[in-house]
């Protein structure tokens, strides 16, 4: 795509990133993706550091376009993480859920590309700061972890683009066509895509969880677990349960030892739909079948071009 700044500083055809999505986002989708123009990422929060570097290894036997990796700051095996991804020569690097001056400089250092993930005006300022070369803007229409201010992307998106000189990619709500071109008329210069990629045959979902996102209506989705950190979820009987627990007030360690460890892996994983965490965006709600994901960038881009022309007509 001419003169867009993301597509220069990735390599890439089209500005269409795939989230790095915990349990969903392995070497096949993210190879995928790349191979179909757009920058696939491994989702490195859900893998020990033996299963990343493996990951690794196979996206790059399987495309031979640029892909990243993501890496949630808040998970454990963040050093180790870092150093495998410096030793299999990852050149792109977006991060999340963390400070980025963590590890920004050291990233950088060793040639890579550093992106960083925010919700809110404040923390994109101190991105900017940190020497990062993008930055994603998320709103909470978003699946999975979120921003505490549930600032919408069509407001965040304005407000950091004014406010910063570096590339802004819109993330939160955009599964769509129309909806990246709304994202571009705000001021991005891409869109990263995590729920509608979840449904594709490529994703390293459970087709359980694949399904009930394609099942999903309006309002589906709750955003809860705010004591901890916020997470964009489908409601179910775990859901009812924090739903529960938190109309009680019970403690943060009480909330902490009912999400317990590997909600996320058995629902989103393991396919438990009663039990588990299923982690998804509101634009699930426009979500009604399964498709691959070269077909998802493909019509992500002629959608999005045809609405562009659209627009054209509009104009007084």
């Amino acid at each position: 795509m001419k003169n867009n700044r993301i597509c220069e500083l990735f390599n890439i055809e089209k500005p269409i990133i795939q989230a790095g999505m915990i349990w969903c986002s392995g070497w096949e989708l993210a190879s995928a993706v790349s191979n179909a123009g757009g920058l696939g990422l491994l989702g490195s929060g859900s893998m020990y550091p033996d299963v990343l570097r493996e990951q690794i290894q196979k996206c790059k036997k399987a495309t031979n376009k640029p892909f990243g990796v993501n890496v949630p700051l808040l998970y454990p095996n963040i050093e180790d993480h870092i150093k495998i991804i410096i030793e299999e020569g990852v050149k792109i690097v977006f991060t999340s859920a963390g400070n980025p001056k963590t590890w920004t400089k050291h990233l950088k250092e060793h040639g890579i590309t550093v992106v960083h993930v925010v919700s809110a005006l404040k923390f994109a300022l101190k991105c900017e700061e940190a020497g990062v070369d993008a930055i994603v803007a998320e709103g909470f229409e978003a699946g999975g972890h979120n921003g505490r201010e549930e600032t919408t992307t069509l407001v965040l998106i304005p407000q950091i683009k004014k406010a910063i000189s570096i590339p802004l990619i819109a993330a939160g709500g955009i599964g769509f066509g129309s909806q990246m071109a709304a994202a571009f008329a705000l001021g991005a210069e891409a869109v990263q895509v995590g729920s509608r990629f979840v449904a594709s045959p490529e994703s390293s979902a459970h087709l359980n969880f694949k399904e009930a996102v394609v099942r999903a209506k309006e309002g589906d989705t709750v955003l809860t677990l705010k004591q901890l950190t916020p997470v964009r979820l489908i409601k179910n009987e775990f859901y009812l349960e924090v739903e529960k627990a938190e109309k009680e007030c019970v403690s943060t360690e009480e909330l902490a030892t009912l999400l317990g460890r590997g909600r996320a892996k058995k629902g989103m994983f393991e396919g438990n739909l009663i039990e588990g965490e299923l982690e998804i965006g509101q634009v699930s709600a426009s979500i009604d079948e399964i498709k691959s994901a070269a077909q998802i960038v493909d019509e992500l881009m002629n959608d999005f071009k045809n609405v562009i022309e659209k627009m054209k007509t509009l104009v007084l």
